[in-house]
């Protein structure tokens, strides 16, 4: 049985990667930050209590700000696989808390790495570099477009994508960088964009929110399937020699175009509920990411499945279920229901 670890597990790649790697066999370990609350949502489905004879999914507290806690971690489950996916990924984010950034979505990358190399461990290992270190490049972006960040978040991610590279080289680790371009599912962070949009647009729906504010609608990106993107980063892993892979659609949509057919196709009015508020601009922007993934097809034979019509219908689906629990619960009188409504989901 492979045994793969996971940073980031319970995020929205994590997550789906966890899936994917259970349904091939492995055994699954991931690394998770302690919080007062439960951070877990995402991957409770995949749960079963450590006593179960049957149990394939073990999580870890650690932070990718403590360099010898992750050597220990190596030591102890000594993965076959690594999949490194924490960070702090918010661009906008980013801005306000730059050095956390730089820190964990940068050095944290170092760090793991570090680690990796002196336990001597044969771990395969896989970095979630980012379409946002392209930045102002122009379009389409392949593996040989010169990098152009625009954010605390992207600069971090390019440390993280060299350093990658330099440890290839360096120490022969087997080290790839995926640079996935924008990838979403109704698992995606509620303070995204395209989450953002469909969560705001089912509550307008049912009544439970006036209006929808938002930042650059002219911004322009290439959106996929998020479940279809970690099935590209456990290809990389699979190939005979390391190698770093764009991984897109190679289509590209303005946010204004996502909101207008989120809206469209729940009956309703766009211009008369969306707005555009200038405290949500970057700093600096970034206009069009547009991904060239030829190299991905010809080497990995990896190609997306779902569209850009079946995400958006995928999306909304889930978020009209959940302004719909949190209309019951309102209606029951319940207060503070945002939070209760996602018990169980």
């Amino acid at each position: 049985m492979k045994k793969a670890l996971i940073t980031g597990i319970t995020g929205q790649d994590g997550s789906y990667l966890a899936e994917l790697l259970l349904s091939k066999g492995y055994e699954v370990h991931g690394l998770i930050r302690r919080a007062s609350t439960f951070n877990t949502d995402r991957i409770d489905h995949l749960y079963k209590d450590f006593h179960d004879p049957q149990a394939r999914m073990y999580l870890h507290y650690g932070d990718l700000s403590v360099s010898g806690q992750l050597t220990d971690l190596l030591y102890s489950v000594r993965p076959d696989e690594i999949y490194h996916l924490g960070a702090q990924s918010h661009v906008r984010v980013s801005f306000d808390m730059p050095e956390f950034t730089g820190d964990i979505t940068g050095l944290g990358t170092l760090r793991l790495l570090e680690a990796l190399r002196k336990s001597g461990i044969n771990s395969r290992f896989y970095q979630a570099s980012s379409s946002e270190m392209f930045g102002s490049a122009p379009p389409p972006q392949s593996e040989t477009t010169l990098f152009e960040p625009q954010s605390p978040y992207a600069a971090a991610k390019v440390y993280a994508y060299y350093i990658v590279k330099n440890y290839r080289k360096a120490y022969r680790i087997f080290a790839c960088n995926g640079i996935l371009f924008n990838h979403e599912s109704p698992r995606r962070g509620e303070t995204f964009v395209t989450r953002k949009i469909t969560r705001a647009a089912a509550r307008i729906k049912l009544g439970l929110q006036d209006a929808l504010y938002l930042g650059n609608l002219e911004a322009k990106r290439d959106w996929g399937y998020a479940g279809d993107y970690v099935e590209a980063m456990w290809m990389m892993l699979q190939q005979d020699e390391a190698d770093d892979f764009v991984i897109a659609t190679g289509e590209t949509h303005s946010v204004r175009e996502f909101a207008e057919k989120v809206f469209e196709k729940l009956g309703l009015d766009f211009l008369k509920y969306v707005k555009s508020d200038p405290r949500y601009f970057r700093p600096a922007e970034v206009d069009v990411l547009l991904g060239d993934a030829r190299k991905a097809r010809k080497k990995l034979g990896w190609r997306p499945k779902v569209n850009f019509e079946d995400l958006i219908d995928m999306m909304i689906a889930e978020d009209l279920e959940l302004a719909n629990k949190e209309n019951t619960l309102l209606k029951a009188g319940h207060t503070g229901c945002g939070q209760v409504a996602r018990i169980g989901k």
